[in-house]
């Protein structure tokens, strides 16, 4: 790295010590300038050396405080003010010290509360004026005749029109200075508010991405669980279904077995087929095989294989779709039919009887699938945790329908489902 770069580093880094550094740097610069500032206006002897101590003690009173600008900026101000009083009432008329009253403006301008930042403007631009009067008409009684151009030149005292042009140009320069470094340092606060604003809302917005990413992965766990629920729960459904009936119609028809064999296969192999598809998007899309989805038109297949376990199915459509569903809209009926149909094999009973009914309607698809099995009266062995109807809802909610699902009065059980059209 760059030595400058790197030095431009530690100092930001270390804006304390930098702060140090650079008041000392003051102190021994402008303290021995202040000394020799003194020295033409001073006498001999011991009132010369007296003189030169109050111009030391007054410069280092003034600069030192600007090693805690940064820490405390309204008690490093104050200190300089009262020394600058010190200089106004009984020091010599200028000294190069002052230089520190405009950098303090600038500081409290840009570091300080804003009430300091005024407070610091008006003491500065007070202190211009009064200092301005002092030289042109308060000079010290004990200069000596000549000794400086501006302070003790005999003639300015008897032209009252050359001290006032002398008051005022003081001033005048003095307050120019001071509202200058003012300005710069308001621009310089109002630069870091602006960039401590960016920085706030940067981390907000970073706050905001990691929540957005927690619900997006939430929603996607939900998404899965709910495809797996569907994939695996309708699957073994029928396939603990399909083995059991087999088990028992095997010792008397062998031939049963084998066709109930050849049922498990087939709803297996679709299952992993699916299961797979599944874990393929999971990967990546490198490891996806796309296969169309199931829809409506895959209900007869659907409702062919429930039969297979040796539920009863009434399957029926009326009327005839106006517009498209939604994307996704028809796998939505699909598993819809497929979760009803799944929960009457498993919570149904014996001799359970079912019914699935289609309607298209001005609106969308009513989806009705009731039964005349146990419905409430579900064993307790049998009932799970109704994740699948949760599932069942959010998916359906997607497109702007609604499930409803619940015992029907004199036993069984429906489910409900609306998925309206595609809105164009």
């Amino acid at each position: 790295m760059n030595p400058l770069r790197r030095l431009d580093s530690f100092f930001r880094n270390h804006p304390v010590i930098t702060d140090v550094l650079v008041a000392c740097v003051l102190v021994l610069l402008f303290s021995t300038l202040s000394i020799g500032a003194a020295a033409p206006v001073s006498g001999s002897g011991a009132s010369s050396m007296g003189w030169e101590i109050l111009a030391f003690i007054i410069s280092v009173g003034q600069l030192v405080p600007w090693a805690i600008r940064r820490w405390k900026p309204v008690l490093a101000a104050g200190v300089t003010v009262f020394f600058c009083l010190v200089q106004l009432l009984i020091g010599p008329d200028l000294l190069p010290s002052v230089i520190i009253v405009p950098m303090m403006v600038h500081n409290l301008a840009a570091n300080g509360p804003r009430w300091a930042s005024f407070a610091g403007l008006g003491t500065a631009l007070a202190g211009a004026v009064l200092n301005g009067a002092k030289i042109a008409y308060a000079p010290p009684s004990f200069l000596d005749p000549g000794a400086d151009l501006i302070s003790n030149n005999a003639s300015m005292y008897a032209d009252s029109a050359q001290q006032a042009v002398i008051a005022v140009s003081f001033a005048v320069g003095a307050a120019a200075i001071v509202l200058a470094a003012w300005a710069f340092g308001d621009l310089a606060r109002t630069r870091r508010l602006a960039m401590e604003q960016l920085r706030d809302r940067a981390r907000q917005l970073e706050v905001e991405a990691a929540q957005e990413r927690e619900l997006a992965a939430a929603d996607e766990r939900n998404h899965i669980a709910r495809e797996m629920h569907d994939i695996v729960a309708h699957s073994l459904q029928v396939i603990i279904t399909q083995a059991d009936g087999g088990r028992y119609a095997g010792a008397h028809d062998p031939q049963v077995a084998v066709n109930t064999l050849g049922t498990i296969s087939e709803t297996g192999r679709k299952a992993l087929g699916e299961m797979r598809r599944l874990l393929g998007v999971l990967r990546g899309p490198e490891a996806t095989e796309f296969h169309p989805q199931p829809g409506l038109m895959d209900l007869e297949d659907l409702v062919n294989t429930i039969r297979l376990t040796g539920l009863d199915v009434d399957y029926s459509v009326e009327g005839a779709a106006r517009r498209a569903l939604p994307t996704g809209g028809e796998l939505a009926a699909y598993r819809a039919v497929q979760e009803s149909l799944t929960n009457t094999v498993r919570h149904g009973g014996p001799n359970a009887r079912a019914t699935v009914l289609l309607s298209w309607t001005g609106t969308g698809l009513e989806i009705e699938v009731t039964d005349n099995g146990r419905g409430a009266a579900a064993s307790e062995s049998t009932k799970g945790s109704q994740q699948g109807l949760v599932g069942l809802r959010e998916r359906i909610a997607l497109f702007g329908g609604s499930v409803q699902a619940g015992p029907r009065q004199g036993g069984g059980f429906a489910v409900r489902a609306s998925v309206p059209y595609q809105e164009i």
